[in-house]
């Protein structure tokens, strides 16, 4: 029943909004999403909509995972930062795809959580820390990262920390559009833009937010 479920939400939903790489959709196939999902909203797992999670926070929706995977294009030998653990659903995805990854989280109950559902399914390779992104400083460089929350104000922080050649997946911007983006560092001081699809996520918590202005 799942696997059909599972099947039905990557032929109808996911590969109908323009996901094609078949890597990344045997990667949907390989990780249930339902583990991932809290209890009360289980039925839910398989639906193209934002999941709740505790802390106000919600799963991205299946097709926006499906885009994320496909910009970055994974093929295995990436070492790969996440910011926004979540429940853990994205992180097992880039994880499955062969990649080393390290994820952050700000809210424990989440980082916990994302912990307990990646050991149920084996992964307990992938390190996940309990920190505020906007303060924390990764060791090293990153050939791919992924912001699973938009980001208001776009902050360059994440894009140095691409190694030469990495590339970033972030949604900038504020509701009711926004707008995900591709970034790719080509040297070690010039990076370009793709501008990808419309979407609208949870903001990362602690952003920048744009000036207000008083009139």
């Amino acid at each position: 029943m799942q696997a059909d479920a599972r099947e039905q939400m990557i032929e109808h939903q996911v590969r109908a909004w323009d996901v094609l790489n078949e890597r990344v959709l045997d990667t949907l196939r390989k990780v249930p999403r339902e583990p991932f999902v809290p209890s009360q909203s289980r039925f839910l797992a398989y639906a193209d909509m934002e999941v709740p999670l505790p802390g106000g926070q919600h799963m991205l929706r299946p097709s926006v995972v499906g885009r994320l995977l496909q910009a970055l294009n994974l093929d295995g030998s990436e070492r790969v930062f996440e910011v926004g653990a979540g429940s853990g659903f994205v992180t097992a995805c880039l994880r499955s795809a062969g990649a080393a990854v390290q994820s952050i989280e700000i809210l424990p109950e989440l980082a916990d959580m994302a912990r307990r559902n990646l050991a149920t399914l084996g992964m307990r390779d992938i390190e996940v820390l309990t920190g505020d992104a906007m303060r924390h400083e990764p060791q090293g460089r990153f050939e791919a990262i992924a912001v699973t929350a938009s980001l208001p104000v776009y902050d360059p922080r994440f894009q140095t920390r691409l190694a030469v050649g990495g590339r970033l997946f972030v949604v900038v911007g504020e509701a009711p559009v926004m707008e995900a983006r591709l970034i790719r560092r080509v040297s070690e001081n010039a990076w370009t833009t793709e501008s990808l699809f419309e979407t609208v996520i949870d903001p990362l918590i602690d952003a920048k937010r744009p000036v207000e202005f008083i009139f």
